[in-house]
């Protein structure tokens, strides 16, 4: 098999949480040798996120740790930054998600990092940005989810304003993080030198507003909570079935048709009122209304099969249990297994990479803390002697 997309790499990763650490393992599956660096007096929040624990660790921190080393590094004291910095000179990629300000206060903004490794690339992960009048703020998945405007678009009349499910605004910035990376890392190919980049929470979850974004900038409306309903399309939302709840996703026109077909009401197909997704969205509560009572009358599987055979966008809501039991799941790899040393075998989300010849490996179990300390510092040359002597300091 061919060496790994990204196995030349090394990367620093000084974050917590999870939109750093996300970032860093999306990147340590394409094979990037990833470090992660905790305090010696405090480790990662998330590694006492739980239950449920997998004997010592957090399922919260397995989700976002594997395919890394773990060493434990006092950034504070002139030891730990002598080996930072060491490694930093050896490194292609830092990732950081301190407060704004506090790589500068440690004595290792940008500038000095450059000025030991011209080629260094430094990723800085915070809620606001580095600039403008929140830059100083703390960011929170969740506050960020309020102030970006996602909460305004998210639930119903019923239920208020709420949150998505997970922390999307997290896994958002990671992602958006590890783009940048990825682009700076191709543009240093051609120029030979690294940069700074700022990413933040905030913006990451306003870029991904998407349409929603685009139709109030474009005719000043705001958007109203819609629930399970589209702004922009009708029907595409859940209906009630016999006996679960499922989605009818109508993408065009003639899709409407069909589907009014497979309800047994061709005569909504070309009802003038319904015949276009302008009308629809125009009635969409009569419509909507329509649509439910009739949903109620078969099980959420007659209407798979039969929408399916019409062409019809369509799918149940499932539990985590049917999700991982999906067979779909289970084909693409989805669902991984890691041997790991205090809870024996692990069951990890798969990556949705999917590369022909570099394809991801999972080469390493998300990492006990400080599990690899001794190996890092021996390959940048300690002594056994002075190894103990920075443990007896805290200095590790």
């Amino acid at each position: 098999m061919a060496s790994s997309a990204l196995g030349k790499l090394k990367i620093l990763d000084l974050t917590r949480v999870l939109a750093g650490p996300f970032c860093t393992m999306i990147l340590g599956d394409l094979g990037a040798d990833v470090i992660k660096i905790e305090s010696p007096h405090v480790k990662d929040d998330t590694r006492h996120w739980g239950p449920p624990y997998a004997s010592t660790e957090s399922a919260y921190y397995l989700c976002a740790n594997r395919n890394k080393r773990a060493i434990t590094l006092d950034l504070k004291s002139e030891k730990g930054k002598e080996i930072f910095k060491s490694l930093v000179a050896q490194s292609d990629i830092v990732v950081q998600n301190f407060k704004a300000g506090t790589m500068e206060s440690l004595g290792l903004s940008y500038e000095v990092l450059h000025d030991i490794n011209p080629q260094l690339i430094l990723a800085s992960i915070s809620g606001f940005g580095h600039t403008g009048p929140y830059s100083k703020e703390p960011g929170y998945d969740y506050i960020i989810q309020a102030m970006s405007g996602l909460m305004s678009i998210t639930g119903d009349q019923g239920s208020g304003p709420t949150k998505v499910g997970v922390a999307i605004a997290d896994v958002l910035t990671g992602l958006y993080t590890a783009v940048g990376i990825l682009a700076a890392i191709n543009e240093r190919n051609h120029s030979g030198q690294g940069q700074s980049i700022d990413i933040s929470l905030f913006d990451s979850q306003i870029s991904a507003l998407v349409n929603v974004a685009s139709n109030y900038l474009i005719s000043g409306d705001i958007p109203s909570l819609l629930g399970n309903q589209h702004p922009n399309i009708v029907p595409y939302q859940v209906f009630p079935t016999k006996d679960q709840d499922m989605v009818v996703a109508v993408g065009n026109d003639n899709q409407f048709k069909r589907f009014a077909e497979v309800l047994g009401m061709a005569e909504l197909g070309v009802n003038d009122k319904f015949i276009t997704n302008p009308n629809r969205l125009k009635h969409r509560q009569e419509l909507t209304t329509i649509i439910t009572e009739k949903m109620k009358q078969r099980s959420a599987a007659e209407w798979q099969l039969l929408l399916k055979e019409a062409g019809v966008p369509n799918g149940p809501i499932n539990n985590m249990q049917q999700v991982f039991e999906h067979p779909q799941v289970r084909d693409r790899n989805m669902v991984v297994k890691m041997n790991h040393p205090t809870a024996n075998q692990i069951q990890l989300v798969g990556s949705p990479l999917k590369l022909s010849r570099t394809k991801v490996e999972m080469r390493r179990h998300p990492p006990l803390y400080g599990e690899h300390t001794e190996m890092v510092l021996r390959e940048l040359g300690y002594t056994e002697d002075q190894i103990i002597n920075m443990k007896k300091n805290k200095e590790i």
